[in-house]
């Protein structure tokens, strides 16, 4: 078995897909629109499907706008330079909103920034990853 995909659902796809792709640097893999059910589903990520897990964004058409559960804690990102990624991504217009520095009650080097719909992405320095 092997992870495939992770669906979060947004409230607008076009912005949401700006945000992947412009802001972090994804590529949308593919988009299909499903009229009957009135929803697309767009996946969005590093490299192929077939050797990488990506991120499916689902958009309802007759949905605006998402509740963020209290569960749901974020998607994780390795970086190479957190400090010029985080500084690429404000230029871009994203939202950082944990700047760069050590983890609680540990060494390795975060940040957090936050999509359009509110989901928090955690940049993690894969330099000062520790082994958990």
């Amino acid at each position: 078995m092997r992870m495939l995909h992770t669906m979060l659902r947004v409230a607008d796809l076009e912005r949401s897909l700006g945000f992947y792709t412009e802001v972090l640097g994804m590529q949308l893999l593919r988009r299909k629109d499903y009229p009957s059910g009135r929803f697309t589903l767009a996946f969005v990520g590093y490299g192929s499907e077939k050797d990488h897990t990506v991120l499916e964004l689902t958009h309802n058409w007759d949905t605006d706008r998402y509740t963020l559960g209290d569960a749901y804690g974020h998607i994780a990102l390795g970086v190479e330079d957190i400090h010029s990624t985080c500084a690429g991504i404000a230029d871009k217009g994203g939202r950082v909103v944990r700047e760069p520095g050590p983890m609680k009650h540990g060494t390795t080097v975060i940040a957090f920034v936050e999509d359009p719909d509110g989901y928090k992405v955690e940049l993690i320095e894969m330099s000062s990853k520790a082994h958990a």
